[in-house]
């Protein structure tokens, strides 16, 4: 991404997957993310999921160069992984499938995977691979401004292993809900989850195989 450093500092148009488009001034840039500022939030952009990015052509003048600088600034050189490490227990919005954000803060990263504990879902499983944003908020900020008493002390002591696979092995016979459950197909009880496959029992009674590749994100209700 050498050549696309030139657009450092500049008002950029950013596109993901899905055709979804974001316009701020690019702040930050390493090899598998980018930092974008929207003139509100700083937005922490994995490289997997943006399609194309370019100069705007219809400059937003509500959008400014950031008087403040990104909570995690402090990494030294950019990266995601970095990046999610540094974001472990600040409030924070994300977005994986669908149209609504996720807020809540993520406990733990893994090799494929990361824990993120949500006031409404509870634990979740994101997808390293699914993740289009990360933003975190000012760590006084508290989702849905709950009190402190309604989150865990601790939720990053569930137990956990280091594959999303093993992990969902280790949920056998839990109702899972996958990808947000905007499919009926990604709700049911989990048979099994091997060779990169999980395999559900549906309301219905059917069974259904997923691929574990495109599986965004898993909770249990």
């Amino acid at each position: 991404m050498s050549d696309a450093g030139a657009l450092l500092g500049k008002q950029i148009d950013v596109q993901l997957s899905g055709k979804k488009t974001y316009k701020g001034i690019l702040t930050d840039l390493g090899m598998d993310i980018l930092v974008l500022y929207n003139g509100k939030q700083f937005l922490y952009f994995p490289m997997l999921q943006i399609h194309q990015l370019n100069l705007s052509k219809e400059i937003d003048n509500e959008i400014e160069y950031p008087l403040e600088s990104p909570m995690m600034e402090d990494m030294g050189s950019i990266s995601y992984r970095k990046t999610l490490m540094n974001a472990k227990g600040v409030f924070s919005e994300i977005h994986v499938a669908g149209h609504i954000p996720l807020h809540g803060y993520i406990t733990n990263v893994f090799n494929d995977y990361f824990a993120f504990y949500s006031p409404v879902y509870k634990t979740m499983y994101i997808s390293l691979h699914h993740l289009k944003y990360l933003s975190p908020n000012n760590q006084s900020a508290i989702p849905y401004s709950l009190s402190k008493e309604c989150f865990p002390v601790n939720p990053s002591a569930v137990p956990m292993v280091r594959s999303l696979e093993e992990q969902l092995k280790k949920n056998a016979g839990k109702l899972l809900v996958l990808d947000g459950g905007e499919d009926p197909m990604k709700i049911g009880v989990l048979k099994t989850a091997a060779n990169n496959f999980v395999e559900l029992t549906t309301a219905s009674g059917d069974q259904v195989f997923l691929k574990l590749a495109h599986i965004k994100s898993v909770y249990m209700p």
